[in-house]
């Protein structure tokens, strides 16, 4: 998900979600920009996002995150507990948790280091709905994410194998893609589509630049 949107003129570390998105409201727009003032400081030494994308984080980083969490939660809204495998840097679940409040947000990451960035994070937002798992994905009780999310993990085909225990029959996957999602769900091995049912969810351009994007569901049907 790095891929960086052409501009004629680049912005900088300009902010531009209360322009892109006037619907959200202004405690959520102002947690949003804090979060993006501690990305920029932390990155410096955490490595968290490509250097190269700073500069276009409202719209590589951010924009993204809010288009891909409102169709998640569109497509199902009775969703009350969610996880952000190999969250990492905290999008998009930090995003997720900002824009829907009673839903409970589990951000899932093996580096301790970034484990700990993402509670500062969510301590300095004042968030009481995210909760911290510094673990690997396998080491995640069996059976027990019925809804969870992924941005940057992998192909669709290793985030699927990587949940195997993880995600039980009925539960539903969401994988944030780049132009590649169709690429990736005809690469799904035939005997994981038997357990696996893809759908496109929405495919989507950015506010601004040419890439589109998509997110993609998995829902565990065997």
């Amino acid at each position: 998900m790095s891929e960086i949107p052409s501009s004629p003129n680049p912005p900088g570390n300009q902010w531009r979600i209360k322009e892109w998105f006037p619907e959200l409201e202004l405690p959520a727009q102002e947690k949003l920009r804090l979060y993006n003032e501690e990305l920029q400081k932390f990155n410096r030494t955490l490595n968290l996002v490509s250097v190269k994308t700073l500069a276009f984080a409202d719209v590589i980083h951010f924009a993204d995150s809010i288009i891909a969490c409102k169709a998640i939660h569109e497509d199902n809204t009775k969703i009350d507990r969610i996880f952000d495998l190999g969250s990492g840097n905290g999008f998009p679940g930090i995003v997720f948790a900002l824009l829907y409040p009673k839903v409970q947000v589990v951000l899932v990451d093996g580096d301790q280091k970034k484990c700990e960035f993402m509670k500062h994070c969510v301590d300095a937002l004042e968030m009481t709905n995210v909760q911290i798992m510094n673990t690997t994905i396998e080491g995640l009780e069996p059976g027990s994410v019925k809804y969870c999310m992924a941005r940057g993990l992998g192909s669709i085909s290793k985030s699927i194998l990587m949940t195997r225990k993880t995600v039980p029959v009925g539960g539903v996957f969401y994988h944030l893609k780049g132009e590649s999602w169709s690429a990736e769900v005809g690469e799904i091995p035939t005997q994981l589509c038997s357990v696996w049912a893809p759908a496109l969810v929405i495919d989507y351009k950015l506010p601004i630049g040419p890439v589109r994007f998509a997110v993609v569901k998995t829902d565990k049907i065997a």
